[in-house]
Formats: C-alpha cells, sequence, structure tokens
C-alpha cells in the first residue's frame, strides 16, 4: 500500500536528483540560504562564548581567592551591599550632615586563619622607545596561587625581585619594548627589567605593568611628590582565602565596617532578596529589565527575522521557479503517468526541503568552524577572551530550522505555479494565458496605506520606536503585494524606449509572476538600506549641528596642565613649531595664586589657591544665586524658570573653558588666532584693558573684578553659604567683544604689563597656533614623540572640524545593496532566460546578430534592479523619517522639561532629516548599470540551436 511517505521519499529523490544534475543554480540558491544561517550560527557562537558564567567572571577578578575586600571610603561608615558586592550605599541619613569620606580599617574584616594577598593599582608615566606612556601599575604578586586566573602569563616569567617587573602585550606593543628590556619611570633613576609578558582576560587592551607590592608605587609616588607631581593614585584590595569560603554573614560583618567584599561563596549561591538589606532600605530598587522592554526587544528580535526570512524567500522563490520551469517536462511526465497536482507540488516542495537541508548543515557547520577558527580575532576585536567555547545545540538546531522553514516557504509559490500547469502544457512547453490576481494588490494598497498610517501616529503620538518599526514593516510589505502591478505600470514607458530594453521591459511586464519576487527582493533590500542610511545620514547632520569646536578649523593649542613653574613651556612651544605647519604662534600664561610651583591641579594644596572672576550680583542669574543648602529655583514658578531659562543671564556657553575660570594671558597675536574680527579689542589690548567676551562679567563702571583666594577651605565653607569667597579683588577696566561668550573656551584676554600693572603673578602656560594646512596624523605622531620627552603633561588639541563616524557605515549599506540586487537581478535574468527560450531561438533563426542575446540579458538584469531601486528608495525613506519624528518629540519633550526645571544652560534640539542623496544615486545609477553590465558580459552571445522536444 501506497501511502504519504511514499510519495514524499520519491518526490525528495527526484529533488535531490534535480539539484545534483543543475549544480549552478543548485550552489546559488544554497548561498542565499547559507549565508545568512552561517552570520546568526556564528553570532550566536560569539555571544554565548563571550558571556561569562559566574566561576568564570570570579576567577577573573579574585582568581583562587574566596573573596576580595575593597574600601569605598566610607570612613568605616555601615554600609549595605549587593550580593555582587557592586552596588552599596552606607546605611542611615546624609542629607543633613557631611558625607563619609576617609580609609576604614581593612584589618577587621579579615577574619581569623584567612590568608590575605594585597592588590594595589596605580599609575604613572613609563618611558618606553618613542618617549613617555601613562601606564597603569599593578602590584600583586601574580606567581602566588591564590591570584592564578587574574593574569595569563605568556611568555617568561612574573617577578620574582624587586628589580623585576612583567607587562601586557598592549604595553609592549605600544612602547616598543620586549621581553628583556630595561624600563624606568618619569621621576626614578632605578631601572625595572622585564622579565614576562602576560595578558588580562577581560581587558585585552590595557597598558599595564605588574610589580612586585612595594617594589614600584611607593618610591615613584614618592619622587613625584618631590617633585610637585600628582602622584600615582593607587587603591589596594585584599584577596583573601578561608577555610569554608567567606559566606554572607561575614560579608555583613564587614558591611559594618565600612567594606565591600567580592565573595565567590555568596555569588554562587546568593541569598534570597529579603536577606539582603540593601533591597529593603527606603528609596532603593534591586534593578530588573521591565517586561515592555523584554518585550520590546523580543518584538524587535521577531520582525528582524521575519524581515530576514522574507528577504530570503523573495530571492530564493525565483530560483525555484527557475528550477521548476526547466523541470517542467519532468514535472508533465509525472502527470502523464498518473501523478496528482499534490505530486507535483510535492516534488518541488521537497527542492526547498533538500535546498533547506542542505544549507542549515553547510551554513551552521561554517559558521561553527569559522568561528572556531577566527576565535583570536574575534576576541581582540572585542577586547577579551572567551570564557570557552560553548555550543548551545538547541539554538543551533533552531537556527538550522530556520534555513529549513525558509526553503520550504521560498518553494511554495512555485509549487503551487507549476502544478497548475496542464500536462499538455508541461510536455509541449507553453505556457498558456495568465492572469494577475486583482485582490492582491488591492489588499497591498491596504496594507500600505494602514502601515504608514500607524508610522505616522507611532511618530507623532507616542515615544515607542516599536509602533513606527511595525508600521514601516507592514507598509513594505504593502509595497511588496503592489510590485506586480506596479511592474504593469512600468511597462507603459516602453513605447519610448529602443528595441533591446523595450523587449526586456516587454518581457518583465508579461512575466510577471518570476519578475515581481525578483523586484520585491530588491525592493527589500534597498528599502532597508535606504532606511539606514537616511537615519544615519540624519544623525550625521545633527552631530555636525551641534558640534562645538574648540578652535578655529586647523588651528593648535598646547597647554602645560599639571607643570607649576612652566619651566618645560618653552620646550613645548618650540617643538610644536618644528613639528608642525604653523604660522602665527601666540604665547599663553596663565594666572598663579599661592607660592610658587602651584599647577593646575594643585588648587587647595598646602600654599596653593585659586582664582575666581567676580561677576556683579545684578548679572547673576537668579536660578544659580544659591543660599545655603536651598535649590534657587524652587523659589520660583514654572513660567519664571522657563522665562528666566531665557534670559541672556542664565545662558551658558557649550564650550569647555581651556583653564580654570578662561583668563589667559596673551597678546594681539592670540586675537588673530583664534580669529576674534573687533576692531577695538587689539586697540584695547594695547591700552592696557583687558578683552572680555562675557558680558556678564562687567560690572556698571565697566570693569572687572577678579578675586584672589588663598584659603580654598573657607571659600568652599562660603560658597556653600551661598556667599561671597573671602580674598583680595583686583579691577581692570575691560572692553566687550559683541557675540557668543567664551570664544574657543576663553572668557577673557589680559596683556603680561596689565596683568603685571594689577597685581597678577603669572606662570608660562602654552601657545596657541595658527596652521597653512591641517596636521597629519603622521606629523602629529612625530610632535607626541617630542612631547613626551619632556615629562609633563602636555595637553594638545588640532582642531580638524567635525568628523563623521557614519561614511563607512554609509560605504558598506551601499555596497551590500548592491550585491544583493544584483544577486536578484541575477536570478531573474537567469529565469527570464529559462522562460524566453522560444523567443531566444526565434531570434537566432531569423538571423539577429549575435550581440542581441547579450544586449537582451543585460536589460533584462537592468529593468529588475530599476524597479527594485526605485520601489525600495520610496518605501524605505518610511521608517526613516517616522523614526527622527519620534526622535524629534522626545528631544523637544526633554527641552520643554529642562525649561520647566530652569536649566539655562539648554538649546533647543535640532532633529533634522536629511536625505543621503550620494547613497541613493549610486543606488539609483551604479548598482543597476553595474548589474545589467555584470548580465551581459557572463551570457554566452552564441547558442545553439536545440531539438524540437519530442511529443
Amino acid at each position: 500500500m501506497k501511502n504519504w511517505f511514499h510519495s514524499w521519499r520519491a518526490a525528495v529523490r527526484i529533488a535531490r536528483r534535480d539539484a545534483w544534475r543543475f549544480k549552478g543554480r543548485s550552489f546559488l540558491v544554497l548561498a542565499m540560504i547559507a549565508l545568512p544561517i552561517l552570520g546568526v550560527s556564528a553570532f550566536d557562537l560569539t555571544v554565548r562564548s563571550s558571556e561569562l558564567s559566574t566561576t568564570e567572571s570570579l576567577s577573573r577578578d579574585i582568581g583562587r581567592a574566596d573573596a576580595r575586600i575593597t574600601d569605598p571610603s566610607f570612613a568605616g561608615e555601615p554600609l549595605n551591599q549587593d550580593p555582587t558586592g557592586e552596588q552599596y550605599a552606607p546605611v542611615g541619613d546624609f542629607e543633613n550632615k557631611p558625607w563619609p569620606d576617609g580609609p576604614a580599617d581593612v584589618e577587621k574584616a579579615v577574619p581569623a586563619g584567612a590568608t590575605v594577598l594585597e592588590d594595589t593599582v596605580g599609575s604613572g608615566k613609563l618611558r618606553t622607545t618613542h618617549g613617555l606612556l601613562h601606564t597603569e601599575i599593578r602590584e600583586l604578586k601574580a606567581s602566588d596561587p591564590m591570584a592564578r586566573g587574574i593574569m595569563r602569563l605568556l611568555d617568561g616569567r612574573f617577578p620574582e625581585k624587586g628589580g623585576e617587573v612583567a607587562a601586557t602585550t598592549h604595553f609592549l606593543e605600544s612602547s616598543g619594548l620586549r621581553v628583556g628590556s630595561k624600563l624606568t619611570a618619569r621621576g626614578l633613576d632605578a631601572d625595572y627589567r622585564i622579565v614576562g609578558e602576560y595578558e588580562l582576560p577581560s581587558s585585552l587592551e590595557t597598558d599595564q605593568v605588574n610589580a612586585l607590592p612595594g617594589a614600584l608605587l611607593a618610591p615613584l609616588d614618592k619622587a613625584l611628590k618631590a617633585d610637585d607631581l600628582p602622584g600615582t593614585s593607587p587603591t589596594t584590595t585584599q584577596l583573601v582565602g578561608i577555610s569554608g569560603g567567606f559566606t554572607w554573614n561575614m560579608v555583613r560583618e564587614a558591611n559594618a565596617q565600612g567594606l565591600t567584599v567580592t565573595s565567590r561563596a555568596v555569588q554562587l549561591n546568593p541569598p534570597a532578596d529579603s536577606d539582603v538589606p540593601l533591597y529593603q532600605q527606603d528609596g532603593w530598587q534591586k534593578y530588573e529589565e521591565s517586561t515592555a522592554a523584554k518585550t520590546a526587544a523580543m518584538a524587535a528580535l521577531g520582525t528582524i527575522v521575519g524581515l530576514a526570512m522574507l528577504e530570503i524567500c523573495l530571492l530564493a522563490g525565483p530560483a525555484f521557479a527557475v528550477g521548476a520551469r526547466r523541470s517542467r517536462r519532468q514535472l508533465g511526465l509525472v502527470g502523464a503517468n498518473g501523478g496528482e497536482r499534490r505530486h507535483i507540488r510535492a516534488v518541488v516542495l521537497a527542492g526547498g526541503l533538500v535546498i533547506g537541508v542542505a544549507s542549515a548543515v553547510i551554513g551552521t557547520a561554517l559558521g561553527v568552524a569559522l568561528t572556531f577558527a577566527l576565535r583570536p580575532v574575534l576576541e581582540d576585536y572585542m577586547g577579551q577572551r572567551f570564557g570557552g567555547f560553548e555550543i548551545q545545540p538547541l539554538e543551533l538546531i533552531g537556527i538550522a530550522a530556520l534555513a529549513v522553514v525558509t526553503g520550504l516557504l521560498a518553494a511554495i509559490v512555485p509549487a503551487v505555479t507549476a502544478s497548475r500547469q496542464t500536462v499538455l502544457a508541461s510536455l509541449t512547453g507553453r505556457r498558456g494565458v495568465r492572469k494577475t490576481s486583482r485582490v492582491l494588490p488591492i489588499l497591498g494598497l491596504i496594507a500600505f496605506v494602514l502601515g504608514a498610517a500607524i508610522a505616522l501616529y507611532g511618530s507623532t503620538m507616542t515615544d515607542q520606536f516599536a509602533i513606527v518599526a511595525g508600521g514601516s514593516a507592514l507598509a513594505e510589505l504593502g509595497v511588496v503585494a503592489l510590485t506586480p502591478a506596479l511592474v504593469g505600470l512600468f511597462g507603459r514607458i516602453g513605447r519610448w524606449m529602443p528595441l533591446s530594453p523595450r523587449l526586456a521591459l516587454r518581457d518583465a511586464v508579461r512575466n510577471r509572476g518570476r519578475t515581481a519576487p525578483a523586484v520585491a527582493a530588491v525592493l527589500a533590500a534597498v528599502a532597508g538600506t535606504v532606511a539606514v542610511a537616511t537615519y544615519a545620514a540624519s544623525i550625521d547632520a545633527q552631530g555636525r549641528a551641534g558640534y562645538t569646536p574648540q578652535l578655529p578649523h586647523g588651528a593648535v593649542s598646547a597647554m602645560l596642565l599639571d607643570e607649576g613653574g612652566g619651566r618645560d613651556v618653552p620646550t613645548v612651544r618650540t617643538a610644536v613649531q618644528k613639528n608642525l605647519p604653523t604660522e602665527i604662534r601666540a604665547d599663553v600664561d596663565r594666572i598663579s595664586v599661592g607660592k610658587p610651583g602651584c599647577s593646575m591641579y594643585s588648587s587647595g594644596a598646602e600654599g596653593c589657591g585659586r582664582y575666581e572672576v567676580v561677576v556683579p550680583k545684578a548679572n547673576q542669574c537668579p536660578l544659580w544665586m544659591t543660599s545655603g543648602t536651598e535649590d534657587p529655583a524652587e523659589k520660583f514658578s514654572k513660567a519664571e524658570r522657563r522665562k528666566l531659562a531665557k534670559d541672556w543671564r542664565c545662558q551658558e556657553s557649550e564650550v569647555y573653558l581651556s583653564v580654570e575660570g578662561g583668563v589667559l594671558i596673551g597678546d594681539a597675536k592670540l586675537l588673530k588666532v583664534l580669529g576674534i574680527k573687533d576692531a577695538g579689542a587689539e586697540k584695547a589690548l594695547a591700552d592696557g584693558r583687558i578683552v572680555s567676551f562675557d558680558k556678564r562679567n562687567i560690572d556698571t563702571n565697566g570693569k572687572i573684578g577678579i578675586r584672589l583666594v588663598t584659603d580654598i577651605e573657607a571659600a568652599d565653607a562660603a560658597i556653600q553659604k551661598g556667599e561671597d569667597s573671602p580674598g583680595v579683588v583686583k579691577s581692570v577696566t575691560a572692553h566687550q567683544v559683541e557675540g557668543s561668550p567664551h570664544a574657543y573656551g576663553v572668557s577673557m584676554i589680559l596683556t603680561p604689563a596689565t596683568a603685571k600693572a594689577a597685581g597678577f603673578s603669572t606662570v608660562p602656560l602654552g601657545a596657541y597656533y595658527s596652521t597653512s594646512a591641517t596636521p597629519s596624523d603622521a606629523q602629529k605622531q612625530k610632535l607626541d614623540s617630542e612631547l613626551a620627552k619632556t615629562g609633563s603633561d602636555v595637553s594638545l588639541h588640532i582642531e580638524r572640524g567635525y568628523i563623521s563616524e557614519n561614511n563607512i557605515v554609509l560605504l558598506a549599506l551601499t555596497v551590500f545593496a548592491g550585491l544583493i540586487t544584483i544577486g536578484a537581478a541575477g536570478i531573474a535574468t537567469g529565469l527570464a532566460q529559462a522562460d524566453a527560450e522560444a523567443d531566444l531561438k526565434t531570434l537566432a533563426a531569423v538571423g539577429a546578430p549575435a550581440r542581441v542575446r547579450r544586449t537582451l540579458s543585460g536589460f533584462q538584469c537592468g529593468v529588475v534592479a530599476v524597479m527594485g531601486v526605485l520601489l525600495g528608495t520610496a518605501a524605505g525613506v518610511l521608517p526613516a523619517v517616522g523614526l527622527r519624528l519620534t526622535d524629534r518629540r522626545g528631544q523637544w519633550k526633554w527641552y520643554e522639561e529642562a525649561l520647566d526645571e530652569g536649566w539655562g544652560a539648554v538649546s533647543p534640539p535640532n532633529v533634522p532629516i536629511v536625505i543621503p542623496w550620494g547613497t541613493l544615486a549610486a543606488l539609483l545609477i551604479a548598482v543597476p548599470l553595474g548589474a545589467a553590465i555584470l548580465a551581459a558580459l557572463v551570457t554566452r552571445s552564441h547558442r545553439v540551436l536545440g531539438r524540437r522536444a519530442a511529443t
């Protein structure tokens, strides 16, 4: 007895033989389905392998220790923490009393009988073959078994003596050193020998040097502070090993001493939320991803997967139709020998099943193999090592099943079409008269209008991206359904075309069953590309409009921030002038308060003060005039805050001040470098006046006051009370430059002579430069090497203007869409050739030139590409515009809330919608032209006339 199993087994055997017989077509379809499967499986393996388990994460953090004790500097005040130790808060209310600040006694938290290993991390500048490199310095006895897993030794050994260090691979590559080289630090005369190379598994790009405890950080910190330079800022934690593990009760005891603990036992077996006091603390809420966020993420993932399957089906469907066309005689023989329509459908569907299974196996296998082979590359790209090569069988099986389902879906339409042909039509090759569906275009129009309405509603009435994306997807599906009718409309322009394109267009319109899927496939690819490109170009335009330059384009500034005496400033000024194409050099100094040698970072240190620009009471923003702990904005109503937020007194520049206070000591050259075009500014400097760029600083007498503060603690206390800081005020007559405040981070300029006459002490700071051409990267690298030799912290800035990060993205999208378009158009061309065998034979029989076949193939491919690109461009703009309107709505909502709060520094949002005409031009012109030329080149111009099929 014959049942469905036997019929399907026969259909699979026929499909397998047919696929092997037409290897080129089969390989093309297999590649279309297998490539996405390869990418998805590789992505799944990469994500799963990069996700660290709790045990792996603990091994990289605490090695083989049972816990790490950390002092958050709460002065020993009791605190509560979560089981991971990453979140914590002091116990009690500190709103009306000083926040606890200071070290705690770590020894009180170490259980009796425990083994302790100190881990200290600081930083310093180490000398390399190029100059100086700011490097993280870690003092940990890495050879101790308790520390195993924190560092992975690659070459040599870990330090065993005080004069030895090990270094990370990234440090060795950056510094030009190697194992065996000598290493010195700025401020130290002692040499250290590099005896080993290691890496931090979770941070491969860290520049770090490892030494034994007390071998490098302590002497370096002492030497730096002796030279009045910033120290190494070391922080110390304790790795603890104890029999039985560090329990939650031990953690709570450490919390009572003001310490946090990362415990292996607690993280592997965390306590219940009810036993975690931090979660019970007022105002504290355990972070969990909301159900709405999870739903939105799943909806987005489902939309992406659905569109990807639609894309593959639209691409592979015409290819299966090619197979059905070429095998129509074979299918006719099935019917002639008693086969029913369901058997013919089974044969074609079996073709999709065979290709789908093969694609699943090959795509998944290649995904696993490529991920394993490219594991080092992927790890370097992500900057961390995999925890292991994690294979999730169920996930890979699901991905493979997706390929099988896609293959079957792609074969459904060709299967139905083939089963509707009569046996006589199949055997004789006659196609008959086919009518297009009138219902499908109506449904497509309804879907397009409904989807556009949903997207418009989502972008104007809500802040939900999912609504915009869903409406856009529905609208795109509507355009896909409208494609057969739109192809017919395109056919009307054929009357004005030459012979070859007219024949190609007529053939495409007559055979909409094969043309429409190919056009829809191109449409889907181009629509996605145009949507992303439009959104990226709009984001890029917004970034360009919101970019605030720190200097005029091409200008350079070099400042020494950590040096109090300015002894290296002349060397830095000369080095910049020597290595860069500079024109005008404007030397600048800064105001120094306190003993000689106080740097910009020394404010508050012994003997070091600061200066403050005195803003007259009448010019101060009422929203910022504090009085004790009271928020000044609360004194005004919402309407008053909105009004004051737009007041000129409450406007702040978006440019960061070049120095604290924004006061520079310079001359007229500085005005030229900064591009300040004010006729009276240069004369004001010559007359001994101060040039101001912020009118709030000038009082009614036309003067600016600068207060010299020597007692920092008293000044801070006065500011907390809303009072003026104690200090001497020096007043200088001012000249106001019209325009925006803080010209490139400069609040005001006065000459050295004026500063001296006013009683200010000055220290060399650096210089500004104008250039004849924007310095290149090579010139900057050479300059960095020269500046590193000074040993000072030089802040170098070269203004290159806004640099777009989306250019490479747009290029990649264009190339991707081009490949998809050419592939889809090529499939349509192959189908056209299969369908047009009789026409081509007729052309050859009547003596048409040999180039006609090649030209016709090229135009057939080009026609499909042009139609798909045009429709895809129109469909792709909709979601991009919708998402940008949603962005605009959200940013304006935030702006209105900021005005209600009285934030005067907020600017009205600029959310432009920009069409990437360059990308569209490449899609509309270059891609169809390339597809047509490629199709013409790969098509044989000569063809032997075939025999008449036996009937």
